[in-house]
């Protein structure tokens, strides 16, 4: 199946290029917000979040007089991020030092790491690194006030959640109510379009922002050049299908189902095996570091295969020292995970991210395709592959295996709007023709700019979220297929899930932060070419001139709809309509709103083919309009009692 998503980038180096105090692009604006008590850092994987927490806690600790500072990370395997660098060397005024006794991702028990947690208190030593399961555990022992003017530094926080069984949410939000401690929270997915939202808004309106997104740092990369994200079905077994889109050729890493999941076969050590089987024959294994060394079937060529679905302690352990210290393309070739290897973990030569199974956390994807987002020479292209089970035509239960396909292709289109150019958008007005058009900007008539800072804000900070949110919500997750009117997706259903996820906004406030919503993901889903100087932009079928768009000709756009497009070009005919036959079971209900958008459309379907829509018809738009009327005849008997 072609990707779904293929993006392209200008590899302008910008990024990765560093100022003077030796700070990355992303780095230099956290810093500008260092005086912040709460700053709530969203990067993607690979723009030097790490580094920048280490400016940042150096500051607040050498010039706005903060004792200590304490970086938590979820897993040990990712404090090697955190280790002691020196800053110095690159024109910054301190280095970043971590004593060893006080670098707490290392083997050895919880019961240890938090008395030494606790010796840190007391000690003299600046700063302390652990893992989230030391600092839950540690927080226990003590009296919040003891943390007062320090430094917490959570790492990947969206671990952290606003529920109250949340022990890591427990204490931040302890910390936050108890002392002065200062906060810096970072996350490559921030995401409250997941199921349990990071923070309240509450709590998350007390935290200074700084949003670098994707696109600034792989457009900003010099050496990747493009991205690709797709999808592969099966039928049975995963495993007799993996091979199909397993390219050893391409540095890899391999995310298999979780053992509860249906795409398990519930025997993890037996997958890798089969895996392993079907790359080549395993001729040994390394005795001091875990790898494994497989002869290809293709070629006879050795390749080294990191197997991190083996959990016995002393393998991992030795495979997880050897994973820190690679640093050649030679090091490794194949990655077998289960839960390890999808945050924090940095293989920069990785190409491709293939996983196995649909993932019902869009935190956990955008972490996965991150791990192959990294710039490295000679990689132009990276991948990321979704492996998912395809609904069986003849299995009248198939509402699971279509509500997981939908699911992952919404996760894609989410991928697409947040791996795109971003664009600002502006009133066109009279005489803007004779106006050069900055980079970057689109001119749309009928726009309404955003008049208020409350809805500035949510478009420069949450857009993506709120973007998550709309692919979450089961109403448009019914209706982007083609199963409701475009303009009854755009004007009704978005600006529900708008209304409900900020019940501050007003009625017009929430008219100009749907258009924005609406015209952004039309715009990223486009095409836009250039014809003689010209620029055109292709929506619903067809190329429109950009300087004539329109808002009212955008909202009878789908912006979502290509994708599904590719999949039923992609799936047989016998799918196809179990798909839609389990849509058809979970049907949208209707509201007035939308049955009054759809009876001007009838009367439109009425003049030009002489009948009325029929609510039985194959066709599902055509279908909805008999609905409406049927609705709208309904509500109309019912006034007359």
């Amino acid at each position: 199946m072609p990707n779904l998503i293929e993006v392209d980038y200008s590899q302008t180096g910008g990024s990765t290029s560093t100022n003077d105090l030796g700070m990355r692009e992303m780095q230099g604006l956290a810093f500008e917000k260092r005086d912040a008590q709460y700053l709530l850092l969203k990067a993607p994987p690979a723009s030097g979040k790490s580094r920048a927490l280490m400016f940042l806690a150096l500051d607040k600790l050498f010039n706005q007089g903060l004792k200590k500072a304490i970086v938590a990370v979820p897993e040990r395997s990712i404090g090697a991020s955190f280790a002691s660098t020196a800053l110095t060397e690159h024109g910054f005024f301190a280095d970043w030092d971590i004593r060893p006794e006080f670098n707490l991702c290392t083997p050895g028990g919880a019961e240890g790491k938090v008395a030494k947690f606790i010796e840190f208190l007391e000690s003299d030593a600046a700063v302390l690194l652990c893992t989230h399961a030391t600092l839950r555990f540690a927080f226990d022992k003590i009296d919040p006030e003891r943390l007062n003017n320090f430094v917490l530094a959570i790492d990947e926080f969206h671990h952290v959640s606003a529920d109250e069984s949340s022990q890591l949410g427990n204490v931040l939000r302890t910390v936050m109510e108890e002392t002065n401690t200062h906060v810096i929270a970072m996350t490559g997915s921030y995401f409250r379009g997941d199921a349990v939202p990071v923070l309240e808004p509450s709590d998350e309106a007390k935290f200074a922002k700084v949003t670098y997104n994707y696109y600034q740092q792989l457009n900003g990369y010099e050496h990747l050049k493009s991205l690709g994200i797709g999808y592969h079905f099966y039928q049975g077994q995963y495993t007799s299908a993996i091979g199909e889109v397993l390219n050893t050729d391409q540095k890899t890493i391999v995310h298999i189902p979780h053992v509860q999941s249906g795409e398990s076969t519930k025997d993890k050590v037996k997958e890798v095996d089969t895996i392993i089987d079907i790359v080549g024959t395993l001729t040994s294994t390394e005795p001091d570091t875990g790898i494994a060394l497989v002869k290809r079937h293709v070629d006879g060529k050795t390749i080294r295969v990191a197997d991190l679905v083996n959990d016995d302690p002393s393998h991992r352990d030795k495979l997880v020292a050897y994973l820190r210290e690679a640093d050649s393309p030679d090091d490794l070739d194949l990655i077998i995970a289960l839960g390890m290897a999808k945050e924090g973990f940095d293989w920069p030569y990785c190409e491709h991210a293939l996983t196995v199974g649909y993932r019902g956390s869009l935190t956990e994807i955008i972490q996965i395709i991150g791990r192959a987002t990294r710039d490295s020479p000679g990689k132009t292209h990276a991948q990321f592959t979704n492996l998912i089970a395809q609904p069986d035509a003849d299995d009248d239960e198939v509402t699971v295996a279509v509500n997981n396909m939908l699911k992952a292709i919404t996760a894609s289109l989410l991928m697409e709007q947040v791996v795109a150019p971003n664009f600002n958008f502006r009133t066109k007005r009279a005489g803007d023709e004779a106006k050069p058009t900055p980079p970057g900007e689109l001119r749309i008539g009928g726009y309404k700019e955003p008049t208020t800072d409350r809805v500035r804000e949510i478009i420069e900070d949450d857009l993506p979220d709120l973007k998550a949110k709309l692919f979450q919500d089961s109403t448009m997750l019914k209706a982007m297929p083609g199963n409701a009117d475009p303009e009854v997706m755009n004007r009704v259903f978005i600006p529900e899930v708008i209304r409900t996820r900020y019940p501050d906004l007003d009625e017009a406030q929430v008219e100009e932060l749907r258009q924005h919503v609406v015209v952004d993901s039309v715009v990223k889903n486009g095409q836009i070419r250039e014809v003689d100087g010209k620029q055109f932009i292709r929506m619903s079928h067809q190329f429109v001139n950009i300087d004539e768009l329109h808002i009212e000709l955008i909202d009878t756009v789908n912006p979502f709809q290509h994708a599904f497009e590719i999949l039923s070009k992609n799936v047989t005919t016998q799918v196809l309509g179990a798909i839609q036959n389990a849509i058809d079971g979970i049907r949208i209900e209707m509201t007035d709103d939308e049955a009054l958008i759809l009876h001007g459309k009838a009367t439109r379907f009425v003049e030009e083919h002489g009948r009325k829509p029929d609510h039985k018809s194959k066709d599902a738009i055509e279908k909805r309009m008999g609905e409406a009327l049927l609705y709208l005849h309904k509500k109309r008997q019912e006034m007359n009692l």
